[in-house]
């Protein structure tokens, strides 16, 4: 494992900042998708919001990806290409990735919307993923461990017989969009498992398929499908460890409200967890 960057006070102020871009992004996005309408839509929507409010995609030109989100349809676990010949169906699940820079430092978030009307067993897929999420968020403690997150999520997303993605995994975040500890969401003895400490900021981000759990990448070298082409579902918060607990940098008006005590609504306070 390679070094872990702690936070200042003042370097979280500048994540909350990026973290309420993030998620004023993702609710529009959200509130954007319908039948007819194109990932390459979705993307300009996305770019046009973050330049307007002071920051830079945090995707766009990483490695060389062509675009300022990824869009991920159905089968795609995440890494999709937005596309003017991707066009949104009803009955589709379209996950939506958004990392933003601002004054240095990044935050990284994701959700997965159904288009128009879909079968029962996606909307379950679609709960059970975000659900597992905010578990592995609750077992956050200060002086806890990285497994205590991923045994939470694997725990959550096992028990209502849906299959974890392996080979993709959660991470740090902050001055780079990847950073130290990889966060896988499951757990296995070879895992790193330091210790959570008040300065973290991770990127929690579970990857949960309707059929098997094995990927494959397409000839375009992004995209990542599940094997069997089987729906997948994939949702995201960065996350800063706290003294007390956790704060979530990245909440906004498309999170449940039944998983923390403390208001939901996007602002630059974020939500605390005491624990």
């Amino acid at each position: 494992m390679g070094r872990i960057v702690y936070k200042s006070p003042r370097d979280l102020d500048r994540m909350r900042e990026a973290g309420y871009i993030v998620s004023t992004a993702l609710a529009a996005l959200r509130d954007a998708v319908a039948p007819g309408v194109s990932t390459h839509e979705l993307d300009r929507l996305a770019l046009d919001l973050v330049r307007k409010h002071g920051g830079t995609p945090s995707f766009l030109g990483y490695k060389g990806y062509p675009a300022s989100i990824c869009a991920s349809l159905n089968e795609e676990v995440v890494h999709g290409i937005p596309s003017k010949s991707r066009v949104l169906r009803e009955g589709d699940v379209v996950s939506l990735d958004i990392g933003v820079r601002l004054k240095g430092f990044h935050a990284d978030s994701a959700l997965s919307v159904p288009v128009g009307r879909v079968p029962a067993e996606l909307t379950r897929l679609l709960d059970v993923t975000r659900e597992s999420l905010y578990e592995g968020i609750r077992a956050i403690r200060h002086r806890g461990r990285l497994q205590d997150i991923s045994g939470a999520i694997q725990a959550h997303v096992e028990r209502h017989g849906f299959s974890i993605v392996r080979e993709m995994v959660g991470h740090g975040v902050g001055r780079n969009l990847h950073e130290e500890p990889q966060i896988p969401n499951y757990v296995s003895p070879e895992q790193q498992n330091p210790l959570l400490m008040e300065g973290m900021t991770l990127a929690i981000e579970p990857m949960v398929n309707a059929g098997g759990a094995e990927i494959e990448i397409l000839p375009d070298g992004w995209t990542v499908v599940t094997t069997d082409r089987k729906v997948s579902a994939h949702f995201e918060h960065t996350v800063a460890i706290t003294r007390n607990g956790y704060e979530v940098l990245t909440l906004g008006p498309h999170d449940s409200g039944d998983w923390i005590k403390a208001p939901l609504r996007p602002s630059l306070a974020g939500v605390v967890g005491v624990r």
